[in-house]
């Protein structure tokens, strides 16, 4: 049994300002930030790695009764034999990872939480709660970097190789990816592109691993699941259109997207897997059978949102196990995408398309899909994304949609105010 000492208080500061200055004393650092609403985590420094919570006991200090909030990175594919890149390779394999300290922004204001394997130092939390309150106001800055192309030849081979499984009767659906090398031009922190992530146009949850020098971050559109007490939601989020140049323009494309049937099709492969998924481990299930749409800055989404109340026996983590991948971002049948992936794609995904997310103390969270995302050392990284490859996928139309989906992440990189998802 690991006993964790966890003594959470309010603090009277912006949680991201003083994330922007604890941060300079810890390399280690984790951020799940909801951009739609305060469920928002900022940890910093490495306390304790956990492979399970079962034998976890918390003992809660200070005024909030917090529990203590375990974060937790997951690779698309953990059993890939393909090595990942060098900048992936540097992270350690951890399921649930508990920082020293938590930045939390929620239904109860700002809080700071101090997590220890004994009774928490009353000196520390004071001392972090003065750097807190004095932390200046960020700063956007931009960072100029260039993109190394990658083939289009490439891509229209493994669209080819894709398409020729689907027409084998293999699979239904393969979802591919590229990736691009991107080059900055003078180094940059993980700070620098987690504000301008946070304060940019991009939509959705914002994504932070950082261990040593190296980081993993993005935003992304799309959760994956969410628990509080028995009560669960994930989405099913496939098909895409660009937004559009004005809201005329903008309802246009949605339009088009929900009467168009390659991409309705492609939606309704998720959509069924999800709802074969909760019907098996969940009761009152609500999934609707007609998509909506969900507009970000540069695209659209087909959107389904998915409800249900779990049943006794299950937990966040079986639940997360369950639905990752989903063929939103492997493919249908899941199993053999991911095997075609293996042969197609040039490359290990790492935390790309993996499920990112918290855990509480109590069980409760939720995980996200790690799309719109990338891996950096402050110097150089790789940037993805990917997209559904159906029967009458053409290649060089996925191609450009990529591009648009790559916009995201590209905009950590502007200090300024345009950017987005």
């Amino acid at each position: 049994m690991t006993k964790i000492f966890s003594h959470t208080r309010p603090i009277d500061a912006d949680i991201v300002d003083a994330f922007s200055t604890l941060q300079k004393g810890f390399t280690d650092q984790f951020v799940y930030y909801r951009k739609d609403r305060p469920v928002r985590f900022m940890g910093l420094g490495r306390c304790i790695a956990l492979p399970t919570l079962d034998d976890a006991e918390c003992e809660l200090e200070g005024p909030e009764a917090h529990q203590p909030v375990f974060f937790s990175f997951n690779r698309f594919d953990a059993g890939n034999p393909a090595p990942a890149d060098e900048l992936f390779e540097a992270f350690p394999r951890l399921r649930f990872m508990l920082p020293e300290i938590v930045l939390i922004e929620g239904e109860r204001g700002p809080l700071l939480q101090v997590n220890s394997l004994g009774p928490v130092y009353p000196g520390r939390i004071e001392r972090f709660v003065r750097q807190a309150a004095a932390a200046p106001p960020r700063r956007r800055e931009s960072i100029p970097y260039q993109l190394e192309p990658d083939s289009r030849e490439a891509w229209r081979e493994a669209v080819a190789a894709a398409l020729g499984a689907i027409g084998e009767g293999r699979v239904e659906k393969v979802v591919l990816s590229r990736r691009q090398r991107l080059v900055a031009a003078r180094p940059f922190s993980s700070k620098d592109v987690l504000v301008n992530l946070i304060d940019g146009s991009a939509r959705g949850t914002v994504l932070l691993y950082r261990y040593a020098d190296v980081f993993f971050c993005g935003c992304t559109p799309e959760l994956l699941v969410r628990k509080r007490g028995c009560e669960v939601e994930s989405m099913c989020l496939a098909g895409t259109c660009p937004a559009g140049g004005s809201e005329e323009e903008r309802a246009r494309l949605a339009d088009a997207l929900m009467a168009d049937a390659k991409n309705r099709a492609e939606h309704d492969y998720v959509a069924r897997f999800i709802r074969e998924v909760f019907h098996r481990t969940c009761y009152d299930v609500d999934v609707p059978d007609r998509p909506g749409i969900l507009s970000l800055t540069h695209v659209q989404h087909l959107h389904t949102p998915a409800r249900a109340r779990m049943l006794d026996g299950m937990d966040l983590w079986s639940m997360m196990g369950d639905l990752h991948p989903t063929p939103a971002v492997a493919g249908t049948p899941v199993g053999e995408a991911r095997m075609l992936l293996r042969r197609i794609e040039a490359y290990n995904r790492g935390f790309f398309a993996g499920a990112c997310g918290y855990v509480d103390g109590a069980g409760d969270g939720e995980f996200s899909v790690a799309l719109r995302t990338g891996v950096f050392d402050g110097e150089v990284g790789w940037v993805y994304a990917g997209c559904g490859i159906v029967d009458g996928s053409v290649a060089d139309d996925e191609y450009d949609e990529i591009d648009l989906k790559l916009r995201t992440i590209l905009s950590a990189f502007d200090g300024e105010t345009r950017g987005g998802a």
